[in-house]
């Protein structure tokens, strides 16, 4: 748990220090250039490359992916895909690692990260990643990455690079793609009807490059593309489509026609509170006791379904 509280509460400290040294054009360049590149690993790095599997690219590429998600400071990406599919299987479910609407708003933004429950990697959820040493070893070293953006942040830019390059810059990516766990299930619409209450917003969607678009994504995960529509902006996806005609990645997974006209037939639907349809029953599921700290096994979960 220190281990993650430590580096958390350095971060947001290091913006103060900009108030104490000059502040040159390049230290302000580092910290919205940082949190652009960044907040685009993250999401088609962390997200919907290592979690999802949603394109495929080179090793070489996977690796420099993986680097660039974790000079973020957001763990390794085994341990970031591992808990991320967990919230998949479980969203909005007693077993969800963070559900704002079963254990609140602070809890689901950052709470659970410093949870001693969720320090260790489940390597029976990312054994496809688990067979590359390289990113095995990053996901045990994971602080290497962000010491050495640190590094690199304070070589071009001084103590003004240290801190805005990289302590506020951190700290404002960290808190943006927070959003996503802590707003992302209880601000916005709902196009389809999930079992969860996952939603989407115009402008949490702006804020993350497309991860906003959350209500579509937790109805249909494997698609490159959160933004199902041409009017859902979406600029992870613009990118990596941009990488694809370069060959860089390839084979980005489409959203199935189905799907789009599911979305327009539906259109608006109510919480998922309301809703039977979906993967589990929510009343039932709150029936289900666990025992320990155990999470449900997969027959439970067959058999909560209505």
């Amino acid at each position: 748990m220190w281990s993650s509280i430590g580096p958390f509460v350095v971060v947001h400290l290091l913006g103060f220090g900009a108030f104490f040294v000059d502040v040159p054009w390049t230290a302000w360049a580092l910290c919205l250039g940082g949190f652009w590149v960044r907040m685009f690993a993250i999401t088609a790095g962390y997200h919907r490359y290592f979690s999802h599997r949603t394109f495929k690219t080179s090793r070489a590429f996977q690796l420099v992916l993986a680097v660039l998600s974790m000079t973020s400071s957001q763990r390794g990406v085994l341990w970031w895909a591992a808990h991320h599919r967990k919230h998949h299987k479980f969203s909005d479910t007693p077993w969800d690692v963070h559900s704002p609407t079963r254990t609140g708003f602070w809890h689901s933004h950052v709470g659970w990260i410093f949870h001693p429950d969720y320090d260790d990697t489940d390597v029976k959820q990312v054994r496809d990643l688990a067979r590359f040493p390289e990113l095995v070893w990053l996901d045990k070293h994971w602080m290497v990455p962000p010491i050495a953006y640190a590094v690199f942040c304070t070589l071009v830019g001084g103590w003004a690079g240290l801190f805005l390059g990289f302590g506020l810059s951190t700290a404002l990516l960290w808190h943006a793609a927070f959003t996503i766990n802590s707003l992302a299930h209880v601000v916005g619409k709902r196009r389809y009807p999930t079992s969860d209450s996952s939603r989407n917003s115009f402008l949490l969607a702006l804020l993350t490059f497309g991860e906003g678009w959350h209500n579509n994504h937790h109805y249909y995960m494997g698609s490159t593309r959160q933004g199902f529509y041409w009017w859902e902006i979406d600029i992870t996806y613009y990118v990596l489509k941009a990488l694809s005609w370069l060959r860089i990645v390839w084979d980005l997974r489409s959203v199935p026609q189905s799907v789009l006209d599911e979305g327009r037939r539906v259109g608006v639907v109510p919480s998922a509170e309301q809703v039977i349809l979906g993967r589990i029953v929510t009343r039932e599921m709150n029936e289900l006791t666990l025992e320990g700290d155990d999470a449900p096994a997969e027959d439970e979960l067959v058999n909560a379904v209505a």
